[in-house]
């Protein structure tokens, strides 16, 4: 039996909603196997972000290093990376492995606002860029990456493609942050995907919930999934996309703040498969 293996370099969220810990239930629902690799411990609710520690870059690489030299890796996730140092440190390693697919979600501010990154780790985020296979940045961390307004999806759009010529990685920018666009009738959410060249419109209505912590992780873990699948680019974004929807659906309402999705999407996996359900 073979099965997909994904390596997670990314921060531990305490209460659970987001991070390493909504990538390895994204991961795992979507068939692969997770591997981790902790770059930053955050002590945080649905509230928001009251203590960070950057785990040191040699400590990071150690863990990259022990499951990359035994289990192996088919494609990387990298979200919240700590510092400056690490960010260097996980691309020189990255480097290392050729042609592995790599998505990059660049966490600057967490749902609640608390920020992520300082300006030095962003700086940093270049080097990250010039090796994934796709970015993941939503309007604001689009706007930082580019020194570009991303106030609209037309914006966006112009934005999503210095970033694509500027480091060419592929990019996917979301556009939960910016305001409905009117399409027949009906107001609606957008993200757009510009690889190769080409670009594809991604368009759908807004499900209404304080319950969106996490959705970034969730969304870049399922990208990753694909692609250690060996699933092209927009098939596997267009499964991630379907599953973040399903898991935003069917969140549990925890907490009073921005709450954690449903990733077992409202049943018992368990119970399913074994008729206990």
């Amino acid at each position: 039996m073979t099965i997909p293996r994904v390596l997670i370099i990314a921060g531990s969220d305490s209460g659970g909603g987001a991070g390493i810990q909504a990538d390895i239930r994204t991961v795992t629902m979507l068939g692969g196997h997770p591997m981790t690799a902790i770059a930053a411990i955050t002590a945080q609710n649905t509230l928001g972000v009251t203590a960070v520690h950057a785990v040191p870059a040699e400590m990071v690489i150690a863990q990259i290093d022990a499951v990359a030299e035994d289990i192996g890796v088919d494609a990387v996730k990298i979200g919240m990376i700590g510092s400056a140092e690490t960010a260097n440190a996980v691309a020189t390693r990255l480097e290392a492995m050729g042609e592995v697919p790599i998505v990059f979600d660049p966490v600057m501010v967490a749902s609640s606002g608390s920020v992520l990154a300082d300006a030095d780790t962003v700086a940093a985020f270049a080097r990250l860029m010039k090796i994934a296979t796709v970015a993941t940045p939503n309007a604001p961390e689009l706007a930082a990456l580019t020194g570009l307004p991303v106030t609209n999806m037309d914006e966006a759009f112009v934005a999503a493609t210095r970033l694509f010529e500027t480091h060419g990685c592929a990019v996917l920018a979301k556009g939960g942050h910016l305001p409905p666009v009117e399409r027949n009738g009906r107001a609606m959410m957008g993200d757009l995907l510009v690889h190769e060249g080409a670009v594809v419109e991604y368009w759908n209505d807004r499900i209404e919930t304080r319950s969106s912590h996490g959705t970034g992780c969730t969304l870049a873990s399922g990208i990753a999934t694909g692609l250690a699948t060996g699933l092209a680019l927009q098939l596997s974004v267009d499964r991630a996309r379907d599953y973040l929807r399903a898991a935003l659906l069917a969140a549990p309402g925890l907490g009073a703040g921005h709450g954690p999705m449903g990733h077992a999407l409202g049943g018992v996996p368990f119970d399913a498969m074994s008729g206990l359900a």
